[in-house]
């Protein structure tokens, strides 16, 4: 059976991915939309990337961008971009690729394969005939490919209304401190803090099936009808 499923926000959670993953099942006829921040606060970017590389070849994997992935990109442009990138969490991706365990990186050890990935590969969004994907949000009133930036990458979960096209969104980027995703119906987020203590989630948005996985192994299951409302 064909599953469309979307995963929040990773942030160089390694081991919550694997996991996950394991517990989904993938397969060759699933849709994977990552919906963005893959670097950046968890301990091993490197190993996220690679394994979505990986992916590609497992399943129908659609890679969306994030926030932090510009930030990342826009680091090779100068000191001040570097900088920024680094107080925000750009500081553990560069000890992920640093070469010995007691050294902090830089940017040249990032191989030409994850800038490939993050520079050709992610999309800013994503659609079905009942659902829509981006990072952070959409504007209700216009349609997808006229979005302006700010609202896909940075635009904070809040209530957001019913897309004109009709359409549920699916998005991160607001991390839920509880460790749950939540839905007011118009529109579902599912970053649930897995680079803090929370879990890395999947939602299939068919049937409401969500899976979690954390950094520790852990799994768990439940439903999206299960969950509160958000308003």
């Amino acid at each position: 059976m064909k599953r469309t499923l979307a995963m929040g926000d990773i942030h160089g959670c390694y081991a919550a991915l694997r996991r996950l993953c394991e517990f989904i099942k993938l397969s060759r006829d699933d849709t994977l939309v990552t919906l963005g921040d893959y670097v950046n606060r968890g301990p091993d970017t490197y190993a996220v990337l690679d394994w979505l590389i990986y992916l590609e070849g497992v399943c129908n994997l659609r890679p969306l961008r994030g926030n932090h992935e510009i930030m990342m990109i826009q680091a090779q442009e100068s000191d001040s971009a570097l900088r920024r990138w680094r107080e925000s969490g750009g500081d553990a991706t560069l000890r992920s690729y640093a070469p010995f365990d007691d050294a902090e990186g830089k940017v040249s050890d990032i191989p030409d394969t994850h800038w490939d990935f993050l520079s050709r590969r992610l999309l800013p969004y994503y659609e079905t005939d009942t659902h829509f994907f981006v990072h952070a949000g959409a504007y209700p009133e216009m349609s997808l490919e006229e979005q302006p930036d700010y609202i896909l990458y940075w635009e904070s979960f809040n209530d957001p209304p019913l897309h004109d096209s009709g359409k549920i969104m699916v998005c991160g980027h607001t991390s839920q401190k509880s460790g749950l995703p939540v839905t007011n119906g118009n529109a579902i987020c599912i970053d649930t803090w897995a680079c803090g203590q929370g879990w890395l989630s999947c939602l299939d948005v068919n049937s409401g099936q969500i899976w979690q996985a954390n950094q520790q192994g852990e799994t768990r299951m439940l439903f999206l009808d299960e969950l509160p409302a958000s308003n």
